[in-house]
């Protein structure tokens, strides 16, 4: 299964190698700029929305930190999006159902106790268990038992899955409940991490202050201002850190961050602002980033709410997808940083169809306002947006609804939340009207991952509340495949019951437009969208 035909699925290399050329006028380092490797750096983060606990991040402002803490079975290696081996020795499988899992030895978690087979599987029992509240409990459905600890209605009937059995402390089982073609490729994703036996004394607080196993060590949090990790100086992974440490601060405004950056004062930037896009290249120079990403941009429609709900309403969503101009928007709004989306499917990964969207991605003013009218009207004739407006959305918001508005006629207006944490929460309690902004970051480079993790019924990730008994079936097919190839395949089918029910709006695929300072050097971003955090090298002063 790996070997030679990986490479057809994986994503291609996109992380490019972006060595400053140039020193600021502050540092003593020479042009090439040599590196300290105790020194820690800045990145542009966001206020988490849960605890830090590998399990309950599925946004990027805890997502990310929980990557540079925790480190689990397998990664992708940055440089080509391989799958590559981490605390795992081997992964064996015959049938793709059932696995056999081999660990390395050595590795630690940062108080110093060892990484084991129980580590693993008691993190995964706890994480899927439904009383535990974990956001990315389902991840954990394709293991056998897992209805026992995470039934639909009522409480759980065990504590562990029958699928899950330690036999000594390097060796584990995993048993599927069918096979699952590409289940190691899961198994980079962070819900996937192990944990510590202090974790389990006191789960909440210890999502206050952390112990991984990952590159760094966490310090401190400072709520809404930072988090501080530091370099584990026994880490055992293949990506050692390059400097000392990472200080995420919370910005509540992307383009405080850009002039954060443009005057040395931020190191990394997540992604420039709508409003700098036209300038950053000529204001970085060689420290601007551009290159492709792995995500998506969406917007979602609350299908929980009667409004929305009825087969003519379909014919509306159609029709306000049919009313957005995305070329105009990327182009002009957005500098030509992003590229219009033809399916819910980011390119380069494997299953992306073009054009799977179909006519309902091409602008047409007319006929938008046609299905509008032939499905019954907009609710009250008018929409809504919900977005964190400390993430540079405003500008391309206000469009979409300009664009919406003057092609159907329907009111539409953003309605900005002022954090990534105050949206998510209004968006997991089904609290949204009509639309919320609903952007994807690949977990692994799979069809399956934009689609079955994002509108299959009851998936952690359905936002809008969808759910559709033919997408769920071409997705349970698609699962049951014994290659990768043939799964990509059937995601296709399952994304072809989108484009008849529209729940949610692709816009635009996402390019990595970012950049660092002058304090840095060998900055490189994944497939993710992501820094390379460890190779990160801070300049001497």
């Amino acid at each position: 299964m790996r070997g030679a035909s990986q490479a057809k699925w994986v994503v291609a290399a996109v992380a490019v190698a972006l060595a400053a050329t140039a020193c600021g006028s502050g540092s003593s380092s020479s042009e090439s700029g040599a590196a300290n490797a105790a020194g820690t750096f800045s990145y542009q983060g966001a206020e988490p929305q849960n605890p830090l606990q590998p399990a309950n991040a599925m946004e990027v402002g805890g997502g990310r930190i929980i990557k540079t803490l925790f480190k689990g079975l397998v990664d992708y290696d940055p440089a080509n999006g391989a799958l590559r081996n981490q605390v795992a020795e081997k992964i064996e499988t015959t049938d793709a159902q059932n696995y056999t899992v081999t660990l390395k030895s050595g590795w630690t978690f940062h108080d110093g106790t060892p990484v084991t087979s129980a580590s693993f599987v008691d993190a995964w029992n706890w994480a899927a268990n439904t009383k535990n509240g974990q956001i990315n409990s389902d991840w954990f459905s394709d293991i056998e038992g897992f209805e026992a600890v995470h039934p639909e209605k009522g409480d759980p009937t065990a504590d562990k899955m029958t699928g899950l059995t330690v036999v000594d402390d390097t060796h584990f089982t995993i048993k599927l409940t069918g096979p699952v073609s590409y289940f190691q490729y899961k198994l980079g994703y962070t819900a996937f991490s192990p944990l510590p036996k202090a974790f389990y004394a006191d789960p909440a607080k210890y999502g206050q202050n952390p112990v991984g196993n990952g590159p760094y060590k966490f310090v401190s949090w400072e709520h809404n201002k930072a988090v501080t990790v530091a370099a584990f100086d026994k880490y055992a992974g293949v990506d050692k850190p390059k400097n000392g440490g990472v200080v995420f601060k919370a910005y509540s405004q992307s383009e405080a961050a850009y002039k954060d950056l443009v005057s040395d004062n931020l190191d990394v930037l997540d992604q420039v602002s709508p409003s700098d896009l036209a300038s950053y290249k000529s204001d970085l120079g060689d420290r601007a980033v551009d290159q492709a990403q792995g995500s998506i941009q969406n917007i979602s429609f609350a299908m929980y709410q009667d409004g929305w709900k009825g087969v003519d309403k379909a014919k509306v969503r159609q029709g306000l997808s049919m009313a957005i101009d995305r070329d105009t928007i990327t182009k002009t709004v957005l500098s030509g940083s992003r590229q219009p989306a033809d399916s819910w499917v980011a390119p380069g990964v494997m299953g992306y169809k073009a054009g799977a969207c179909g006519e309902a991605c091409t602008y047409n003013p007319a006929k938008a306002k046609q299905l509008v009218t032939e499905g019954g009207g907009v609710p009250d004739n008018k929409l809504t947006i919900v977005y964190n407006s400390d993430g540079g959305h405003k500008e391309w918001v206000d469009a979409v609804c300009n664009s919406i508005r003057q092609a159907t006629g329907v009111e539409c207006v953003g309605d900005p939340k002022p954090d990534m944490k105050t949206a998510r929460d209004i968006i997991k309690k089904k609290q949204v009207q009509s639309l919320m902004r609903t952007g994807w970051q690949q977990d692994y480079p799979l069809n399956a991952n934009f689609l079955r993790d994002v509108y299959g019924t009851g998936a952690a990730a359905n936002d809008a509340g969808y759910s559709s008994a033919e997408f769920d079936k071409y997705a349970a097919e698609a699962d049951k495949a014994t290659s990768v190839e043939k799964t990509a395949e059937l995601y296709q089918k399952a994304e072809a019951e989108l484009a008849k029910d529209m729940p949610a709006i692709p816009l635009w695929y996402y390019k990595t437009t970012a950049g660092y300072s002058k304090n840095v050097q060998n900055v490189k971003y994944d497939s993710f969208g992501d820094p390379v955090f460890t190779q990160v090298e801070v300049k001497q002063k």
